[in-house]
This record gives C-alpha cells, sequence and structure tokens, in this order.
C-alpha cells in the first residue's frame, strides 16, 4: 500500500514540474517576446517565404522554424501568439473562478432560497451548447479580446458553481462547521475563514483546467476569425493559415498545432498534479 502511494506521488510529482517548466517556459517568453523572438511577427518578405525549419535543406537561420506564405517568421509568431494565448487565459480564468466560486460557495453553504436560484441559473446556462454560445456572442459584442474573454465568462461560470457547490455542502456538514457555529460564529465568517480553506485546494485544481480550456476557446473562436485582429499572431488563425498550405509547407501547421497542444496538456496535468499533490490520502 505504501509502496503504490509513493508510484502515486512520484507520477504525480513528475506531471506537475514537467507541465509547471512548460508553462513557465511560456511565460517567460511570452513577457519576453519582444526580446526572445528573432524577427517582426508582422514583417513580410515574399522573397522569403515558406523557408523550412533549420535542419532541412534550403533553410534560412533566421527563420529556425521556418517562414509561412507571406515570408513571416513561424517561431517569432507563435511566441507572439502565447501574449495572447495566455493573457485569455489568466484573465478569463479567474474571473470565471472568482464568479463561479463565489456562487457555488453561497448555494453550498447557505442552502434554501440561495441554493435554489443558482441551481436553477446553473440548469439553464448549460443547456446551452457552449461553442455555439461563444459564437452568438462574439457575434453580439464584436470581435476583441475583451469580447473573448467575456464569452468565456459567461458560459463556463457555471463549471465553478456545480463543482464547488457540491464541495461546500459536504464541508458544510463536517463536525467543525458545527463546532464554529456552537461558538457562535456567524455564517459569513465561517464560510471565509472555514469552508474556503478547505475548497481551496478543488478551486485552484479547477482553474488550471479553466485555463486550459480557455486557451482552446480562443485558438478556436481565432480558427475562425472571430478573434483579434487578423494582423495579430494568434495560434488558432497560425493554424487556420497552415491548413491551406499543409502540403506546401507543413512547419506552418504543425508547430502552432503541437504548442496548442502541449499548453492545453500542461494546464491539464497541471492540475491533476495539484489535486493529487494536495490529496489528504496521498499526503
Amino acid at each position: 500500500m505504501a509502496d503504490g502511494r509513493s508510484q502515486v506521488k512520484r507520477r504525480a510529482g513528475a506531471r506537475l514540474w514537467l507541465s509547471a517548466t512548460w508553462l513557465g517556459l511560456l511565460v517567460l517568453g511570452a513577457v519576453f517576446a519582444p526580446l526572445i523572438a528573432p524577427q517582426d511577427p508582422l514583417a513580410q518578405d515574399l522573397f522569403g517565404a515558406r523557408l523550412p525549419p533549420f535542419w532541412e535543406a534550403g533553410a534560412d537561420a533566421a527563420f529556425p522554424l521556418g517562414s509561412d506564405s507571406l515570408g513571416r517568421d513561424v517561431l517569432s509568431r507563435i511566441i507572439h501568439g502565447a501574449r495572447i494565448a495566455l493573457g485569455v487565459a489568466l484573465i478569463a480564468g479567474t474571473l470565471t473562478c472568482l464568479i463561479g466560486s463565489g456562487l457555488g460557495l453561497i448555494a453550498g453553504y447557505f442552502r434554501g432560497w440561495p441554493d435554489m436560484v443558482i441551481s436553477r441559473l446553473v440548469d439553464i446556462w448549460m443547456a446551452f451548447p457552449p461553442v455555439l454560445f461563444a459564437i452568438l456572442l462574439i457575434a453580439v459584442l464584436g470581435t476583441g479580446l475583451s469580447s473573448i474573454i467575456i464569452a468565456i465568462v459567461v458560459i463556463d461560470w457555471t463549471r465553478f458553481a456545480r463543482v464547488i457547490r457540491a464541495e461546500a455542502m459536504s464541508q458544510g456538514a463536517m463536525d467543525y462547521v458545527a463546532s464554529a457555529q456552537v461558538a457562535g460564529r456567524k455564517r459569513f465568517s465561517i464560510l471565509l475563514a472555514e469552508i474556503l480553506p478547505n475548497v481551496l485546494p478543488t478551486i485552484v485544481v479547477l482553474l488550471t483546467l479553466e485555463m486550459g480550456i480557455a486557451v482552446i476557446v480562443e485558438a478556436i473562436l481565432s480558427f475562425v476569425n472571430l478573434s483579434i485582429s487578423t494582423d495579430q499572431p494568434t495560434w488558432g488563425s497560425m493554424i487556420a493559415e497552415g491548413r491551406l498550405s499543409i502540403h506546401q509547407a507543413w512547419w506552418v501547421l504543425v508547430f502552432p498545432l503541437v504548442t496548442l497542444f502541449l499548453t492545453v496538456l500542461s494546464f491539464s496535468q497541471l492540475g491533476e498534479g495539484l489535486k493529487d499533490h494536495f490529496d489528504p490520502v496521498l499526503r
């Protein structure tokens, strides 16, 4: 039994460190993009169009991962695209977490009419297909980062609300909550000081998963040209462009697609690693 737990902890630690390392490198690249990127991501050079990656014949050292059909550096566009992807993930994920977790805590602990109202609202919200709902919101609000963030928050707060509501209900039935009530503590004080710290690990795990979902949503909207201006480099727009020239320049599609896959996988594995790390049985 002890050997099994230690193996689970080692696997969880490996997932945690690998995913955190990739995301850390991505954050550094996004923050220092103007200094790290080898080229201007918007600079076009038709004479240097569709240059292959550095290991293939005919490559140019100034374009390590090749260039697209307009001669723009693929690596520079990936690095600058990380700024948009991570910015959306951070802002949208945090706002979604605050709204959904707050409503979930209120519904799960106070019960009664707050729980009934919030639960019915969650049921109604989740009846809409999320992708179609996002496209509809973008069509109403217009394109832009703020519209994407609003769409993600409006759609995904229900995920936090449902899970945190269940956690708050479970914690509210514990003896330590009953002891605090007997001691005369106010209910709102008990919610913040007793229940919230015990629900916080679940909130952190959900937050990392939501950031990965936000990256996917931004990429999907960029792919269908409903994100920001087409001049700005985004992973979704790069994938859409690379799809059209896959037979002539495979690297234009593959590199941003691999970057997107690794980023979403890292957010997911970071959440799983944190979940195992905070698991009281494993600890």
